[in-house]
């Protein structure tokens, strides 16, 4: 049985046409489908990535839109960071609120969409998979961003990706609302 949609706001938007760690706050993005973010460095059909564009630079970009909870700030302010939206390299940040808490939204399955008010629609693809650059932003960072569940699966805080279904401005105060896909549900995995 599927959930009923949960709302929650976002708290900023975020892109940098540069490959750089944090990404610039801005007024509003404009989500291209399947393309991404304009104007940021991300956007494109294939991967852009810089790691996968080397691996393979023919590859779906999996990647086009990276968005945080509020909540992962205030998780890892209880261990000694102060983190800021738009700092750990996400397009959109979501204001804290129930259902959108960092670790429920890590635990939404593969092809959850969000419809935002103006409305775009992004598909959840997989999580974000930490990198060690988040320990020249910030030393030790990186370790706070993974631990292990009580099955001692490693659990991956740095937030979700998606694809771009439908385009459209995004900007801070918007809502958004998820859509769980069918069941059986998939569970993301780092893309």
């Amino acid at each position: 049985m599927q959930h009923a949609p949960t709302s929650a706001a976002v708290l900023a938007v975020h892109r940098d046409s540069e490959h750089r760690f944090s990404k610039t706050t801005v007024d509003t993005i404009e989500l291209q489908a399947g393309l991404g973010v304009a104007g940021d460095a991300h956007w494109g059909r294939t991967v852009q990535h810089r790691s996968r564009v080397k691996a393979n630079l023919d590859q779906p970009n999996l990647r086009q839109v990276h968005l945080i909870s509020q909540s992962l700030f205030t998780h890892v302010a209880g261990q000694g960071f102060e983190v800021r939206p738009g700092q750990l390299g996400e397009n959109i940040t979501l204001a804290t609120a129930p259902g959108w808490l960092w670790h429920e939204l890590i635990a939404l399955p593969v092809g959850t969409e969000l419809h935002f008010s103006q409305g775009p629609v992004v598909q959840l693809t997989g999580l974000r998979n930490p990198c060690v650059q988040i320990d020249d932003f910030q030393p030790g960072l990186f370790a706070a961003m993974l631990e292990k569940d009580a099955q001692g699966r490693l659990i991956r805080k740095t937030g979700v990706m998606a694809v771009v279904l439908q385009g459209g401005l995004v900007q801070a105060g918007d809502t958004v609302t998820q859509r769980l896909p069918t069941l059986p549900h998939q569970a993301m995995e780092r893309v």
